[in-house]
């Protein structure tokens, strides 16, 4: 059988499943690789790999095996000087092996922002020790927010609000690090008005942004997400602004092509509102899963024709549209989901995701319900109470 492209795709949960589908839609051949058996995008690919993605004999063993066309890193912790020198070797590294070298570790990603390219950011330092997370709260003042440098879905995160707390979350994000990095981010906390995803595709034509995603989080977790985020014209601009600069500065000696997740706090001040950059994700991002009820591309499609050279619109509109997280509360493998029947009986615009992840721990996503509606309000009441209603049942 032929195929239009033969993708390894390291890191296969939920958002790699969702790519999976995606580039198997355009004839693509997907491998999908993960450090456990099973994993959600495994059970839709056409075939799997499962070892560390830090392991970097294993990690070159796989693409010299494949000898893949593309290889998308869909998780942040992954032997990223090993990606360079395959990239050195001619293999296609998405976005970029600069790119995922620089935000696989938001130290880097964060000195890049604030310090090559002049971006707003909050104030922040880094530390590797409990006396220097002390003297960089110090440089910021309280509160503050402590996470890993490296670390997904909001892991290890904390806010602080005085000297009393520092210990705790300094323990916190050391128990929740990804990688082998004993070092965190100490910044200020910006008291926000709201804080958005801008979706930023980098293709062969160009930059195309999606609409942007407002998002609720808790415990540095996303909830909600809903899209379009109402924001003012200059705000957009401003982020539009960014995120182009910082994708481009991305691109490296590769082409530099696929969707990026690029994050902004917004505040409103008597001189009109403030954008200020937080992070950045080479790849699909969790709040964009809202863009497979609302956009006639998702997020997903987006990657896939982005990475595979195929045409992407040049503008992209979303309906009112928004999604909710189903969450497990407990370590189980062994478990089921009921209330489907009432979560997509509320409204013939009501979807929900299974992700399929084998095992369950306490906040663990695993499914999302989607909603769209004449409003984002609305789309959003529908898409919690969908979620609401599915329930998963321990056994």
């Amino acid at each position: 059988m032929s195929h239009t492209a033969t993708i390894l795709l390291l890191g296969s949960g939920e958002l790699g499943r969702e790519f999976t589908i995606s580039a198997k839609r355009l004839g693509a051949r997907v491998i999908a690789c993960d450090a456990y058996d099973d994993a959600p995008a495994m059970q839709v690919a056409d075939g799997r790999e499962v070892f560390s993605m830090l392991d970097g004999a294993a990690l070159r063993a796989a693409v010299e095996k494949h000898r893949p066309d593309h290889i998308v890193p869909e998780i942040e912790a992954i032997r990223t000087e090993v990606l360079a020198d395959l990239e050195g070797e001619g293999f296609n590294v998405i976005p970029s092996a600069k790119a995922v070298q620089l935000t696989m570790n938001r130290d880097a990603i964060r000195d890049l922002a604030a310090g090559e390219l002049g971006l707003t950011t909050s104030l922040y330092r880094y530390a590797e020790n409990f006396e220097q997370v002390c003297a960089a709260a110090g440089h910021t003042g309280f509160p503050c927010v402590i996470k890993p440098v490296m670390s997904s879905s909001g892991k290890g995160q904390s806010k602080v609000d005085s000297e009393a707390g520092l210990e705790e979350a300094w323990d916190y994000a050391c128990a929740n690090m990804r990688g082998d990095r004993a070092r965190v981010i100490v910044e200020q906390f910006i008291d926000f008005d709201y804080e958005i995803t801008l979706l930023t595709v980098r293709h062969a034509n160009g930059i195309t942004f999606c609409p942007p995603i407002g998002h609720r989080q808790e415990r540095g977790d996303y909830q909600e997400s809903w899209q379009p985020a109402a924001m003012s014209a200059s705000a957009l601009a401003d982020a539009q602004a960014m995120a182009a600069k910082v994708v481009e500065a991305l691109k490296g000696s590769g082409q530099g092509w696929g969707l990026f997740g690029v994050e902004f706090f917004v505040r409103s001040g008597q001189g009109g509102d403030e954008v200020i950059f937080s992070e950045l994700s080479p790849r699909p991002h969790d709040t964009g899963m809202v863009t497979s009820a609302g956009q006639t591309l998702s997020e997903f499609d987006l990657h896939a024709r982005a990475i595979m050279g195929l045409p992407v619109p040049e503008t992209i509109d979303a309906k009112p549209s928004a999604s909710a997280v189903i969450l497990a509360d407990r370590d189980s493998d062994d478990f089921g989901f009921s209330g489907l029947d009432a979560a997509l009986g509320l409204d013939p615009s009501v979807d929900v995701r299974v992700f399929g992840k084998p095992t369950t721990r306490p906040y663990r996503r695993m499914g999302v319900a989607l909603a769209t509606s004449d409003n984002t309000d609305e789309a959003r009441r529908l898409a919690g109470a969908a979620a609401d209603r599915v329930l998963i049942r321990y056994r």
